[in-house]
């Protein structure tokens, strides 16, 4: 048997190694060294998306604060992420005025002077039945 024929498979596993296996075990430890690492007042987003406040850790659990006065308890191995602080954000704060829609007309208590379309189907409203 020619050595040169071993040759392309352990180059194929060598490159599954480096390409698929090495990257995912780093990922993978870095996930486990951030949940061993939490600390309470830090915000975070698990698993499944949700975004939250650590309030409190109990060992192998962590309680997750998701609005104002209501907790959730999660194991540490559904905490994928520390995100930063809200602070960092810049600009004006969002009030309810600044989310509502520009109107291109005046308000008014007067009704509309724009024709009004009928836009039903007249085969549905003939009530017979076909």
């Amino acid at each position: 048997m020619d050595p040169s024929t071993l040759l392309l498979p352990l180059l194929l596993v060598a490159a599954f190694w480096f390409i698929l296996i090495r990257p995912q075990q780093k990922q993978r430890r870095e996930i486990a060294q951030l949940q061993s690492n939490l600390a309470s007042g830090a915000r975070v987003m698990t698993g499944s998306g949700l975004v939250a406040t650590v309030v409190s850790l109990e060992d192998d659990e962590v309680v997750l604060e998701v609005a104002p006065g209501v907790t959730n308890r999660y194991v540490r191995r559904a905490i994928m992420r520390v995100l930063p602080d809200e602070t960092a954000v810049t600009g004006p704060p969002m009030t309810d005025d600044s989310l509502a829609e520009p109107t291109t007309e005046p308000v008014t208590d007067e009704p509309s002077s724009r024709p009004v379309t009928d836009r039903t189907n007249r085969d549905d409203v003939s009530g017979t039945s076909h």
